[in-house]
């Protein structure tokens, strides 16, 4: 038998979750976020669940030939844009779209112009409105969409920009309301359609923002990108991946015994643990204190000691049921309906759902639940059993 790790992917939840971006932005074309292999998920599994998306979005060109080689023939977007001259050949040989954000990358157009006059590329233009990673400064906006209106391969462009506070708790001059006038501002000569809503401007601000392309991200992978401020259950979105092992061992201790390298954590009275088949070199933070919410046979528990590259401990004192073998889920659906958000998991090791799901490593192996296999398991259903 194999270690029993694994992580599950749950098509029905991807799907859900891009059907809740359709319905918050009724009137955008909905781009499904796919960048570092669809946040850890792998973009060949979650492909099936997002082919009614109006477009993908990414990073790296190997991904886009891989969406291609899947049958996907609508857009593509590449979110980061060129990195030389040379990719330009790939955007016209793929049909992919992309942002320009800086001289240099519309230097390369004109360079790639003079080989390839036949070629029609649509561009995303960024504006840096207080993000201050990529993008024109507003004052030098004007003057790039120009140059790139009179580059006869550019076929169509796009106004784009990113918000820096989408996720914060003020909509106001102060948060990215500054930001999104201060782009309607600048764009206003320049007719043409826009993208500004991420994942949690979708979610929050739809209504009050005018964007013709929403880049849906982590709300599709089962996170909310305001948490905890909203939780997966305000937002009706489902967790997508499923990290699940087993009981590999039982501990009993007694008061004053100690648990792990370190010796981290001190047992104040008879325990009884459980030691759990996944570790940092599996994924999951090494840094994850005792606390950490994990669920063993769909019973909220606690990790207790240091993670360390193969195993970890839980607490299974008040849970006599537990024994080897039973399934443990680090942070999604346990078998029995039980749900961990997996926000809960970050919020505890000091960090984001994004780094964990895309922080599980090549040792895990994947599988993926087809769709209409697991719809029960909703994180509307209500808070899942706790342990005394």
């Amino acid at each position: 038998m194999s270690r029993p790790i694994q992580a599950l992917i749950h098509l029905d939840a991807l799907a859900h979750n891009l059907r809740i971006a359709q319905d918050s932005a009724p009137d955008a074309q909905v781009y499904a976020v796919v960048k570092a292999n669809a946040y850890g998920h792998g973009i060949a599994r979650v492909y099936e669940a997002f082919k009614h998306a109006d477009g993908f979005a990414l990073l790296d060109i190997a991904e886009a030939k891989q969406l291609r080689a899947l049958g996907w023939q609508g857009d593509i977007l590449l979110l980061e844009g060129l990195f030389s001259v040379q990719d330009l050949l790939d955007c016209h040989q793929f049909k992919l779209s992309f942002t320009v954000h800086s001289i240099h990358q519309i230097e390369w157009l004109r360079q790639f112009q003079y080989s390839y006059p036949q070629a029609k590329l649509n561009v995303f233009v960024k504006m840096n409105s207080g993000m201050n990673r990529l993008g024109f400064m507003p004052e030098a906006y004007r003057r790039a969409w120009l140059e790139l209106e009179q580059l006869d391969i550019v076929q169509q462009l796009t106004h784009m920009m990113h918000f820096s506070d989408a996720d914060g708790e003020r909509f106001d001059a102060s948060g990215i309301q500054y930001q999104y006038e201060l782009f309607q501002q600048v764009i206003q000569d320049f007719p043409a359609p826009l993208t500004v809503s991420n994942s949690a401007a979708i979610l929050r601000h739809s209504e009050a923002l005018r964007s013709d392309i929403v880049r849906s991200g982590i709300m599709l992978y089962g996170s909310s990108p305001d948490y905890p401020l909203h939780t997966i259950q305000d937002w009706k979105l489902l967790p997508a991946m499923s990290l699940r092992s087993e009981i590999i061992g039982i501990q009993s201790l007694v008061q004053g015994q100690s648990v792990g390298y370190g010796s981290r954590f001190i047992a104040d009275r008879r325990m009884r643990i459980g030691i759990v088949a996944c570790g940092y070199a599996d994924g999951y933070q090494r840094i994850s204190p005792t606390g950490t919410p994990v669920l063993v046979n769909g019973v909220r528990t606690r990790l207790i000691g240091r993670v360390s590259m193969d195993m970890l401990a839980v607490d299974v004192t008040e849970i006599a049921h537990a024994d080897i073998g039973s399934e443990v889920v680090l942070w999604g659906n346990s078998s029995c309906g039980a749900v961990l958000p997996i926000d809960e998991v970050a919020q505890a090791s000091g960090t984001v759902g994004y780094e964990l799901m895309c922080a599980v490593t090549q040792r895990v192996p994947f599988a993926v639940q087809p769709a209409s296999a697991h719809m029960k398991n909703t994180a509307a259903e209500g808070p899942m059993e706790q342990s005394a």
